[in-house]
């Protein structure tokens, strides 16, 4: 996720008004600031959607997990280097980049060291003075290159690994160790020199400065040595040639790490407990992305976001409460989400949230794409259960028709038929039936979880009663929420079947002891069901008295109904709770 993004985002349940307002809305914005707007989601697509889309020729939104900030959302040093660079050449880059560690990796750019300053003062102000100086295979071009040295005699392209031998006194001592791999270093002595190309010497580094001269360069041409010309004296050569060593011989292994998608949370402990004080971001592969530390993780990060349909916390997505939130549209009733600042907010008692972005485009004079006006009228169409719904308003009507005058699609033909995608409840688990269209409410200190499941006849609900309550009890002890309601609402009878489940002291009072029970003229669950739910007053004993009244609209059908599942017929049903939350 980029920080210069913002992510238009719906709830953890996304359904097609949801999914379908989302990328309705990134649309417009963009008009204005292309690029800049992401459609995201935090829940799966459901058939009814992916019909939607699919008949649209649209994309499902951009899948988030969460908003919280992560590694991918702050500035990575993305610099590194080959393990067989040089150390002397890791240290100067380290000091033009002032930098504490520099990453090392492999030819593939796999992550495989780290060289920090710590490590090069213990790899040298540690290291034994009685140790040999030796000297690993270099290109001759490189070794010229760190002792800023002159080429006198190409005689190797690449010397081999050998020792390195300081010429000084006792040289008849020094020409009976040195091998045909070894290097001398030597000053202003000619006969010296002479003698070390005799004995077969692999390269001759004439320091001080000293005139190289002309026998000398025809014996190593003749015998095949290397001759390298500096002004650095014999004890300087000596620390270049010792610094020359590949990074992999003074790296160290036991690099902490990170990933893209790691919380910024986690990222500050692992370097905090980091000796480095630093950690290397890795890819699924191993390979290096970049380098973290204390510094980048001063800095203060938060993900931009617009939230669409819904504005209660427990309906969010994760990590929102260090998310930046810009905007609220929503339909919905009022929630607890708070801000450190304003922000727009936009909530209007309509059908859906699909209309109040249609709106949008309406009043700023911009056409939607052939493609979004169709997502948004059915995004329109499935909150409105194709206009019956006691949340339709006229301006979900007028909505749906700009829409579809420019798509050309008849809504009451493609109403049905998108309703009808999202009702094959035989082949969902019980499980994903009754959370796929889920809202959690706080209320009376409560928690409180309604499901619904939309449906065409009332069968499926009276035929799986025993095993959609069990699920029930299941989910509720799962999600360790006080009540579990489900609704079942058949979109062609005006009416829903209700589950309930709950602690004893939320559910003994209830008069559910033969569910399902229908609640005629309930289809919405924000409309129809919580506020009447809600509505509730008060005692001395702080319990309350909770009454839900549902009036068969019709005697006939509903007395048959409660014939069918073998209960008495009541004109009235009648629940109360009393103390159910006390």
């Amino acid at each position: 996720m980029e920080l210069n993004k913002i992510y238009i985002i719906g709830h953890r349940q996304p359904d097609t008004d949801s999914i379908c307002s989302v990328i309705g809305y990134a649309e417009l914005r963009n008009r204005t600031e292309p690029g800049r707007y992401i459609p995201a989601r935090c829940g799966e697509v459901n058939a009814e959607t992916e019909f939607a889309l699919r008949k649209f020729n649209a994309e499902a939104p951009v899948y988030i997990a969460s908003v919280e900030p992560t590694v991918s959302d702050i500035p990575l040093d993305t610099r590194s280097v080959r393990q067989d660079v040089p150390t002397v050449d890791v240290a100067d880059l380290m000091d033009t980049y002032d930098m504490r560690n520099m990453p090392i990796t492999d030819e593939d750019e796999t992550l495989v060291g780290l060289v920090s300053e710590y490590g090069l003062a213990r790899a040298y102000v540690r290291k034994n003075p009685r140790e040999q100086l030796s000297l690993i295979p270099m290109r001759l071009e490189t070794l010229a290159r760190i002792l800023d040295a002159r080429t006198v005699v190409p005689a190797h392209e690449t010397l081999g690994e050998g020792r390195v031998y300081t010429v000084i006194d006792a040289l008849h001592v020094t020409l009976s160790r040195m091998t045909p791999d070894d290097i001398a270093i030597v000053g202003d002595n000619e006969p010296a020199q002479l003698a070390l190309i005799s004995a077969g010497v692999a390269a001759l580094i004439i320091a001080e400065g000293a005139p190289v001269g002309e026998r000398v360069i025809a014996a190593a041409r003749t015998r095949g040595a290397s001759v390298l010309a500096t002004t650095l004296d014999a004890f300087s050569v000596g620390k270049m040639i010792s610094l020359s060593l590949p990074a992999r011989m003074i790296m160290e292994t036991d690099v902490p790490t990170v990933r893209l998608e790691d919380s910024l949370e986690y990222a500050k402990t692992v370097v905090s407990n980091s000796k480095f004080r630093t950690a290397c971001v890795v890819g699924e592969r191993g390979q290096h992305i970049g380098l973290i530390s204390r510094t980048t993780l001063m800095q203060d990060v938060q993900k931009a976001v617009i939230l669409l349909d819904h504005n209660e916390f427990s309906q969010a997505v994760d990590g929102i409460e260090r998310a930046d939130i810009l905007e609220i549209i929503d339909h919905h009733r009022l929630g607890a989400i708070s801000t450190l600042k304003p922000v727009k907010f936009l909530n209007d008692p309509v059908g859906s949230t699909s209309t109040l972005v249609t709106n949008k485009f309406i009043e700023a004079g911009v056409e939607p794409s052939s493609s979004t006006a169709g997502l948004l009228l059915a995004g329109i169409l499935s909150d409105t259960m194709v206009m019956k719904l006691s949340t339709t308003t006229p301006v979900d009507i007028r909505a749906a028709d700009y829409l579809a005058e420019i798509t050309g699609v008849d809504p009451a033909k493609f109403g049905p038929e998108l309703i009808q995608k999202g009702m094959d409840l035989d082949a969902l688990p019980k499980e994903e039936l009754l959370t796929r269209d889920m809202k959690r409410y706080n209320l009376f200190g409560r928690s409180i979880m309604v499901s619904q499941v939309m449906t065409s006849s009332f069968e499926f609900a009276e035929t799986h009663a025993a095993a959609i309550r069990a699920e029930l009890e299941h989910l509720r002890a799962t999600m360790g929420v006080d009540c579990f309601f489900a609704l079942f609402t058949n979109v062609f009878a005006n009416a829903s079947d209700l589950f309930a489940v709950g602690d004893e002291g939320c559910i003994t009072n209830l008069d559910l002891r033969d569910q399902p029970v229908r609640l005629e003229g309930v289809m919405s669950r924000k409309k129809d069901f919580i506020p009447k739910f809600g509505r509730c007053s008060g005692s001395s004993s702080g319990a309350f008295h909770l009454t839900l009244r549902v009036c068969g609209s019709d005697r006939r059908s509903h007395a048959k109904a409660r014939r069918a599942r073998r209960g008495p017929y009541r004109p009235e049903t009648e629940l109360r709770v009393l103390r159910a939350f006390a």
